[in-house]
């Protein structure tokens, strides 16, 4: 893609240039033999380190690096991103480095600007959203791989570019070389732990389904007997033998139980410009999400779980399902009320995660009074109870990783604590920490 211009002095390089011109000016006023000989030395280093830096430049205007973060993509993990693709010659008193930059989207923070009034889009739109990221490393002359901490305090979406820089090791030039390349990436949450919620399987919507038998062979032969179905009688084998012959499939009936589970990522503001206590709670829930869907999965095979968001419906049945929703629940953000739909009829318990932000959890509880319901309920850690732990985010960890944020969004909009009754409550506490 093209780049715009980029100059190729840097701070330093620059004030050098300058303060160097202005001495050999001076120099040349006062004809000074010796500060003009050093002067022209200087001027000379930096034109040969110019040429240099330009010349290989062009020579790697075709190169391709390539950073691949882990998978997947966890908050607080320190996993490093792997940094390949840099098998080029470097020049004498250079140094390859590799940055990225980007922009990291809070809780996948752009989900929730498409419920705003076109005034406020217009608006928004004309300033680049999210907490702006910026990470280096410097490649060792003869690697041809390096590594890069990308880190990130809290679950979002990132999307950024990868490029390389061509620097001499005196700090003066600077040069953009090889084909920047662009990622995104989901941010899932860090996990969470608690005591095991014990469930009784009982409490779902029993269903069934196919459970295929452990044998090679999917079907066995037998006499027909009154009961079989007639589709399952195999012709070939009877006509063959002058008696009537059954297929019997191997696979059996299994009693599964289904769990229906609520996500309510709902939010009274509906500007998209959500505070980052709001987005801390939601991380929180989600996090209790995770570990309560992981934790009954590992538990019982058996559980089915059908979980229902304003941002879309899952069916999960296996791990491989779980991890899918995972990586699709890293860029959920807030949703206004208005996208609140009515509650669909069914049978069995209801299990519900939701946030202090949420004003319309009590209007979901009446609409669902009929039916048993438990809610997992994350609070601001202000009115914290006794007895109950508070999970802690340190605004001090968003610099540390090169994280940009907006002092104002951070002290915006105190979110209060939200009373909600329900068959079982569970409270969880989450809070802001300023070092």
């Amino acid at each position: 893609m093209p780049r715009r211009f980029q100059p190729v002095f840097t701070p330093v390089g620059g004030a050098v240039l300058i303060i160097a011109f202005i001495t050999l000016i001076r120099a040349l006023f006062y004809r000074n033999a010796y500060e003009i000989v050093l002067l022209c030395a200087v001027l000379l280093i930096l034109l040969v380190l110019g040429i240099i830096g330009r010349w290989k430049t062009q020579k790697l205007k075709t190169m391709e690096p390539g950073w691949k973060t882990p998978f997947p993509m966890t908050a607080n993990a320190g996993d490093d991103t792997i940094i390949t693709g840099l098998d080029s010659a470097i020049p004498l008193f250079f140094r390859l480095h590799f940055k990225i930059r980007g922009r990291f989207l809070l809780s996948g923070s752009t989900a929730g600007s498409g419920a705003a009034s076109s005034g406020d889009s217009k608006r928004r739109s004309k300033k680049k959203r999210g907490c702006r990221v910026s990470a280096e490393t410097s490649v060792r002359r003869g690697d041809t791989s390096s590594k890069l901490l990308l880190d990130f305090p809290m679950s979002g979406i990132f999307k950024g570019d990868g490029f390389c820089q061509l620097r001499d090791i005196f700090g003066f030039f600077s040069f953009y070389c090889g084909q920047p390349q662009h990622s995104t990436v989901n941010i899932r949450c860090a996990p969470c732990y608690g005591r095991q919620t014990q469930i009784n399987a009982q409490s779902g919507a029993e269903d069934q389904r196919n459970k295929p038998s452990a044998d090679i062979e999917r079907y066995y032969m037998r006499e027909y007997t009154p009961g079989d179905r007639f589709r399952d009688i195999n012709w070939k084998s009877s006509d063959k033998i002058d008696t009537l012959i059954t297929r019997i499939s191997t696979d059996n009936q299994e009693k599964i139980s289904r769990l229906e589970v609520h996500f309510r990522n709902y939010t009274s503001v509906n500007t998209g410009d959500f505070s980052i206590e709001s987005l801390w709670l939601l991380d929180r829930a989600k996090a209790r999400l995770s570990y309560f869907l992981r934790s009954l999965m590992e538990q019982n095979s058996n559980f089915v779980f059908d979980v229902r968001s304003p941002s879309g419906n899952w069916e999960i049945e296996n791990m491989d399902d779980l991890d899918a929703f995972f990586e699709e629940l890293a860029g959920l953000s807030f949703l206004p009320l208005q996208h609140e739909t009515l509650a669909q009829p069914g049978k069995g318990d209801i299990y519900v995660f939701s946030t202090a932000c949420d004003f319309g959890l009590n209007s979901f509880l009446v609409s669902n009074s009929q039916r048993p319901v438990t809610i997992f309920l994350v609070q601001p850690a202000e009115k914290k109870e006794k007895g109950y732990e508070t999970e802690i985010l340190r605004m001090s960890d968003f610099n540390v990783n090169g994280i940009s944020y907006n002092l104002r969004q951070a002290k915006k909009g105190k979110v209060k604590p939200l009373a909600a009754q329900a068959n079982k409550t569970e409270y969880f506490y989450a809070g802001l920490k300023y070092e």
